[in-house]
């Protein structure tokens, strides 16, 4: 049983982490509870078992829908409307949109009934029967494996078409005969991310203190990346990993974790507890993806021999996209994952397996969710972001040998409106944004609005999306934009207080969902190829540093406004 005293961290944990559904108003113990009566009763009936899980699924489903469907909607009105083009395969793409939204509900579901039981557990009772060490190594353990389950990680198998050969050969190299080096790489990097958050709590570290050693090296591995011109293309995949990891999956499983290893150390009094593992569980894997670059290079210095390399084609099981390499792939995702929990479970924390059969449930609905969800992705999300990039370059240059549809300045204006709309409203639709708005005002005690959260973050993300695509339009360097825009937010960082920067800095963390993060990728992938770029990564990034300084600037205003007010009463 969840300590009461911790019960609202745990469940700010679970929706800052992105799990990214709402708190459920019908749950499985729920339903199967009350079938259990009624069968003492009488049989069930099929207008019985209709009545008992119409509500739980319909409630799933729509949280689902009201996630995929405005965002697929926007796209393919705006590509219609705006861009004069129809979409291409709609039925297939529609019957891809229905497989994502009813993957993520099951996936969602299975994760809640599967893994967090499992997670809260360990997270509550490991601390305080092992040693340090022993905690961390799981800690490591658990981030690592985690990335591997996660729904985004499945965009990164459509990233390696997007980019050219010629003028990215490493890139390309890693993305299509090595992608196992970049998922490592990731997993290892949120396996450390995880170990420093832990480190947070037994040491009481500050936050800013945390942030600025952190992104000060990382900064400095990208500036030496950008000044090889054979690095150079990396810097947008490795910084975009960082999105795609702060998912439903990682961050609820070691926010779980987090909060049991706080209260071991004595903070469990502190309300801010559960940040600060999102950021840097976006931070270290932009890291580590950057050094499996400098290792590919190494490995691989002349650039005479990389089209043999690149064309001698990658792994057959990444690539193939049959249901049943999906299936397949989910079960290599999740089982390892729900074996490190049992065996923590059983063996460091002695505690017995409880409600078997729900977490079975959980398991096998997890693995089913995910390998819908993959399937959804390969022909319903992936394939609407890349006709929504490709068709995009139509309004303000000629594309296909027609002529461009509006005159340059207003075509490039449409463009980054498009963008900073798409942006604005995937952030505003998303429900961990919403559950956080709340959880920030009930501590800041209404000096930090939910609403004014809401609008201070989706604006922040509108601006970085716009951005990230005009460094793909205009073909942009990403390094001057990211040292810029970090140097804006480390200054920052050092003038703001400690809550205003583990806030600021864990709110990009809550924006890159399972269905944005494909979405918004294969658009940068798609518009890419259209403009004739060598890789459009670099969207996510930006979409990730934009609530940094965004959330960082509100703060200051608030603390202005309190020290007037205070002024003006005393």
């Amino acid at each position: 049983m969840t300590d009461p005293v911790l019960q609202p961290r745990l469940r700010y944990g679970e929706f800052l982490s992105a799990v990214r559904v709402k708190q459920r108003r019908v749950s499985y113990r729920d339903v199967h509870a009350d079938a259990g009566k009624w069968s003492r009763a009488r049989s069930l009936r099929l207008v019985d078992v209709h009545r008992l899980l119409t509500p739980y699924v319909s409630v799933r489903f729509l949280e689902q829908l009201r996630a995929v469907v405005p965002l697929a909607l926007f796209l393919a009105l705006f590509q219609i409307a705006a861009l004069r083009a129809d979409v291409r395969e709609g039925e297939l793409i529609a019957f891809g949109m229905l497989a994502v939204m009813l993957g993520l509900m099951l996936f969602m579901d299975g994760v809640k009934y599967g893994l967090m039981p499992f997670a809260e557990s360990i997270g509550f009772n490991l601390p305080n029967r092992a040693a340090p060490a022993v905690v961390l190594g799981f800690a490591f353990l658990l981030g690592g494996i985690a990335t591997f389950a996660e729904p985004a990680i499945g965009a990164l198998r459509a990233a390696g078409g997007g980019v050219d050969p010629l003028r990215a050969p490493w890139l390309h190299l890693l993305l299509t005969r090595y992608p196992d080096r970049l998922v490592l790489a990731v997993g290892i990097g949120v396996g450390l991310a995880v170990v420093v958050g832990m480190l947070r709590f037994f040491f009481a570290w500050r936050m800013k203190t945390l942030v600025i050693a952190t992104l000060l090296p990382c900064l400095a591995l990208t500036t030496y990346a950008g000044l090889d011109p054979r690095l150079a293309p990396i810097i947008g995949l490795a910084w975009d990993c960082g999105a795609i990891t702060t998912g439903p999956v990682t961050v609820p499983l070691v926010l779980a974790l987090g909060i049991g290893v706080a209260a071991a150390a004595g903070q469990e009094d502190n309300p801010l507890a559960g940040f600060g593992i999102v950021t840097l569980a976006s931070l270290f894997p932009a890291f580590a993806v950057i050094l499996v670059g400098i290792g590919l290079v190494g490995e691989m210095p002349d650039p005479a021999a990389l089209p043999s390399i690149v064309g001698a084609g990658g792994t057959a099981a990444w690539w193939d996209e049959t249901p049943a390499a999906e299936l397949v792939a989910a079960l290599r995702a999740i089982v390892p994952l729900i074996l490190l929990l049992w065996l923590v479970q059983r063996f460091l924390v002695g505690a017995a397996v409880k409600q078997r059969n729900i977490i079975a449930y959980g398991v096998v609905v997890a693995v089913l969710g995910m390998a819908l969800f993959n399937l959804g992705l390969s022909v319903g999300l992936v394939p609407l972001g890349n006709q929504a990039g490709a068709t995009v370059p139509a309004a303000f240059s000629a594309v296909g040998g027609g002529d461009a549809l509006y005159p340059y300045p207003l075509g490039i204006g449409l463009t980054l409106v498009f963008a900073a709309t798409l942006g604005y409203g995937a952030t505003v639709a998303e429900p961990a944004l919403n559950a956080m708005g709340t959880t920030v005002e009930n501590l800041t005690d209404g000096a930090f609005p939910k609403r004014l959260l809401i609008q201070a973050v989706a604006v922040g993300v509108a601006l970085g999306i716009a951005l990230g695509v005009a460094k793909i339009v205009f073909a942009w360097s990403i390094l001057p934009l990211l040292l810029g825009g970090y140097t804006l937010a480390l200054v920052a960082t050092a003038w703001s207080s400690e809550e205003y920067v583990a806030l600021a800095w864990d709110s990009a963390g809550v924006t890159t969902g399972p269905v944005t993060v494909p979405l918004v990728l294969a658009l940068g992938l798609g518009l890419g190829q259209a403009v004739g770029v060598a890789e459009g990564f670099g969207i996510l990034a930006m979409a990730s540093l934009g609530p940094i300084v965004s959330v960082l600037l509100v703060g200051f205003w608030i603390r202005r406004r309190a020290e007037v007010a205070a002024r003006g009463e005393s």
